[in-house]
C-alpha cells in the first residue's frame, strides 16, 4: 500500500512496549501491506516492526528469502500479537538495524524458535524457524518490547561496530 519512513533512535516510540492488536480488520491489513512494502523497498532489510514505522502496536514482518545465511525460510511473513513459544540453541552473530543505521553489533540469540501470532487474515500461525530466520524473528519481537539490538550486546566496547558502507 505504502512505503513509510523508518524511525531511528532516539525516537521514543522505539523504546516503548507496543500495544496488543487484538482483532484484525482493514486497518491492520493496511499496516501489514505497509510493513511489507517498506521492507521490500529497503535494501538488505529482512524484517520490520510496526513501531519502526510509527505504529506502536504488536505487528511485524520478516522475509529472509534468498539470504545466504537463511536455512529455514517461510517467505514473507506478517504476524500480529506474536508470542515466542520456545527458543533454544543460542549463538552469537552480527546484527544491524534500520533504526540504528550507523552501527552493528554481536548479539547472542536462540538459533531455533517457535513463534505464534495472527496473520493479516486473522488466522493463527505457528512458525518454526532456525538460523537466520530465527534471529530475524527475535530481532523484530525485541522491537515490539521496546528493545533494539544494542540492548542485547554483551559489551558496547567490544561488541558494537561502526557500519561499513561500500559505494
Amino acid at each position: 500500500m505504502a512505503v513509510r519512513p523508518v524511525l531511528v533512535l532516539p525516537h521514543p516510540v522505539l523504546t516503548r512496549v507496543a500495544e496488543p492488536v487484538g482483532s484484525i480488520g482493514a486497518a491492520e491489513r493496511r499496516l501489514a501491506a505497509d510493513l511489507l512494502d517498506t521492507m521490500a523497498a529497503s535494501p538488505a532489510c529482512v524484517g520490520l516492526a510496526a513501531n519502526q514505522i510509527g505504529e506502536p502496536v504488536r505487528a511485524c514482518c520478516v522475509d529472509v528469502s534468498g539470504h545466504t545465511k537463511a536455512v529455514s525460510c517461510h517467505g514473507p511473513v506478517v504476524l500480529f500479537d506474536p508470542v515466542l513459544v520456545t527458543a533454544r540453541a543460542p549463538v552469537v552473530a552480527r546484527e544491524g538495524c534500520m533504526s540504528v543505521p550507523d552501527l552493528t553489533g554481536n548479539v547472542r540469540r536462540a538459533s531455533e524458535v517457535v513463534v505464534r501470532g495472527l496473520t493479516p487474515d486473522g488466522e493463527e500461525r505457528v512458525i518454526e524457524a532456525d538460523a537466520f530466520e530465527a534471529r530475524a524473528l527475535l530481532h523484530e519481537l525485541d522491537h515490539l518490547d521496546g528493545l533494539v539490538f544494542l540492548h542485547r550486546v554483551g559489551s558496547v566496547a567490544s561488541d558494537v561496530f561502526r557500519r561499513v558502507r561500500y559505494r
